[in-house]
């Protein structure tokens, strides 16, 4: 029997994840703000806004039920549109801070983000789906992993930019990866295959894991262990795989660091994964 993956719980990280981004950004001096991160339109200090941007909205639409407008989305590309334009008018208001009242404003926020995840119960709606991964409705697990997926990979980039490491652990970085593997079944819907076969994706490193695609008679699912015939394994390296998924990396370059056994061509297409909207 195909066993699904289990929910990814890890509300409890938001607390340990939140202070480590306080401690690096005390530690940035003037230069360090100004530095170039791999989000191309943005600096160090934009991510740092955008971090604080979205912190604040998410507070005050969930948790406080403060909804300053209503869009009309009728396709992915309005959802992404908007959230374009708001992620552009949340950096362009909080860059305006100065470092130290953004880190202050931050720590209230964190605190209280950390809090709000905490209470909620798992296996309710979310107030909103994961689109990347094709649900229209999610439950708040999923949600909540894609909120912590979120602030681990701009913290990284900060973290890349400045030349300081320090999150990339199991702990920390593994439920990243298993939050944006859950994307896989939807992105490889229109990839045609026979019943019964599988492809594996590897993660490798000391951060790192194996998933498990498998075709049944209707879809794809990620299930928990090997089963059915293999027709592929990719292996990529849990250096490039958070930048693989966040456009951090472009696909020729990420091919070039990758290995494929199997069939190529269906094995590759997670290079064109994106678990993120924008």
């Amino acid at each position: 029997m195909n066993k699904p993956l289990e929910p990814i719980l890890i509300s409890h990280l938001f607390n340990k994840i939140e202070n480590l981004l306080i401690g690096l950004l005390r530690s940035l001096n003037a230069e360090d703000w100004r530095e170039q991160t791999i989000a191309r339109k943005w600096k160090v200090k934009d991510v740092a806004a955008h971090l604080l941007d979205t912190q604040l909205r998410k507070l005050s639409i969930v948790r406080d039920g403060f909804v300053a407008e209503i869009p009309i989305i009728k396709s992915n590309a309005d959802l992404i549109a908007f959230i374009n334009r708001l992620n552009h008018e949340g950096v362009m208001i909080y860059r305006r801070l100065s470092p130290n009242i953004l880190i202050e404003i931050m720590e209230t926020a964190s605190k209280e983000f950390a809090e709000f995840h905490s209470s909620l119960d798992p296996y309710a709606k979310a107030a909103f789906a994961v689109s990347w991964a094709g649900e229209r409705v999610s439950e708040n697990w999923f949600d909540t992993a894609r909120e912590y997926a979120e602030r681990w990979l701009h913290q990284q980039q900060i973290r890349l930019a400045v030349d300081k490491p320090g999150i990339m652990t199991h702990e920390l970085y593994f439920p990243v990866l298993d939050t944006f593997m859950r994307a896989l079944p939807h992105h490889y819907r229109d990839i045609k295959s026979k019943t019964d076969k599988m492809i594996q994706f590897n993660v490798i490193g000391e951060c790192g894991g194996s998933w498990y695609l498998y075709r049944d008679k209707a879809k794809w699912a990620l299930i928990k262990s090997p089963n059915g015939e293999k027709i592929s394994e990719v292996s990529i390296p849990e250096e490039i795989a958070w930048r693989i998924f966040t456009k951090g990396i472009d696909k020729q370059s990420a091919e070039k660091l990758i290995s494929c056994d199997g069939e190529k061509e269906i094995g590759l297409h997670i290079l064109g994964m994106l678990t993120i909207v924008g």
